[in-house]
């Protein structure tokens, strides 16, 4: 597992969204900050506490120009009836063959229960207006994580 450079262009994608719409990463460069964050499944205990806590901080963020973009393996009809169900106020996209997972170095080797299995490692990263990789949180905790990117949107002066 190997993150992209900090400092470098974020890796481009294209990917769709919870209504089967295309979604770019180019389509807000020069215009917002955006937090990528990868997640393992919708509807499951810690991806809907991290989810609420985004939802319940757009105001905060949306002042701070940024947008949040989750990604997961989940197919978009899954996405849909997560935003749905826990009324979320952000966009999530569908990466069902991990493609962009692989590319940003969130897929890999997960232990769980003594079970080894490859999926999405929970990862965060933070990308300025200008596209550049400004951050990699790569130790998540669900419960803080938007007070977490908050906070180092601010320290990164973005």
């Amino acid at each position: 597992m190997t993150f992209p450079k900090v400092g470098n262009m974020a890796p481009a994608f294209t990917l769709p969204d919870q209504d089967g719409n295309k979604v770019s990463l180019k389509q807000f460069k020069g215009q917002s900050n955006v937090v990528l964050y990868f997640y393992p499944k919708a509807m499951t205990p810690g991806c809907t506490v991290q989810a609420c806590g985004i939802r319940d901080s757009k105001k905060t963020l949306a002042g701070l120009d940024t947008v949040v973009l989750g990604i997961s393996p989940d197919p978009v009809a899954r996405l849909g009836k997560f935003i749905e169900k826990q009324d979320l106020n952000f966009t999530l996209l569908s990466d069902e063959d991990h493609a962009v997972t692989d590319k940003y170095g969130a897929w890999g080797l997960k232990k769980f229960m003594g079970r080894e299995f490859m999926g999405v490692l929970r990862t965060t990263f933070i990308i300025g207006k200008d596209g550049r990789l400004k951050y990699v949180m790569d130790k998540v905790k669900t419960k803080t994580h938007h007070d977490d990117v908050i906070a180092l949107i601010g320290e990164l002066g973005l």
